[in-house]
């Protein structure tokens, strides 16, 4: 049998994981805050791992599928260069921004600029659903992380907020 290109992420994924794994849980526990150094580490290494293994399972299911004498040209999906260009300049401006406007406001401009250049909104309930998700993430990270894990989160040099 062999692996397709999402076979082979999917076992690469899953091989890196499950070698970071043992590291993150040896990290040394801190008594005086509930969550350690490795509690995120291991919930991202355990979630890489399980996404990994379900790439590779659905690869090789769709390997079993095909035809095996008849083997076309693999099409992928259209490229999005521009789409890339996009995530990379909406990423430098909110890592620009950040220092001036605050991890606040920066973080509502940046999850909404994100989701506009991945799909523009065309109606008034989509723009009101972008706008919503935008404040919400930011307002909902900023309690998370500033007032319940007490993670000092950048005020604005420009708001001081």
């Amino acid at each position: 049998m062999r692996l397709g290109r999402d076979g082979i992420a999917g076992l690469i994924g899953l091989a890196v994981s499950l070698g970071l794994i043992p590291f993150a849980i040896g990290l040394p526990k801190l008594p005086i805050v509930p969550v350690g150094p490795g509690f995120y580490p291991i919930i991202v290494l355990v979630f890489m791992a399980a996404t990994s293994a379900a790439l590779l399972v659905q690869d090789i299911v769709a390997q079993r599928r095909a035809a095996p004498a008849v083997m076309e040209a693999p099409t992928g999906p259209p490229r999005a260069y521009d789409l890339v260009l996009g995530a990379f300049a909406v990423v430098g401006a909110y890592t620009w921004l950040m220092p001036y406007l605050g991890y606040r406001i920066a973080t509502a401009l940046f999850v909404a600029a994100f989701q506009i250049v991945l799909e523009r909104p065309t109606t008034a309930r989509q723009w009101l659903i972008l706008v919503t998700i935008a404040v919400g993430t930011s307002w909902i990270t900023y309690l998370l992380f500033d007032q319940y894990l007490a993670v000092l989160l950048p005020r604005g040099r420009w708001v001081n907020w």
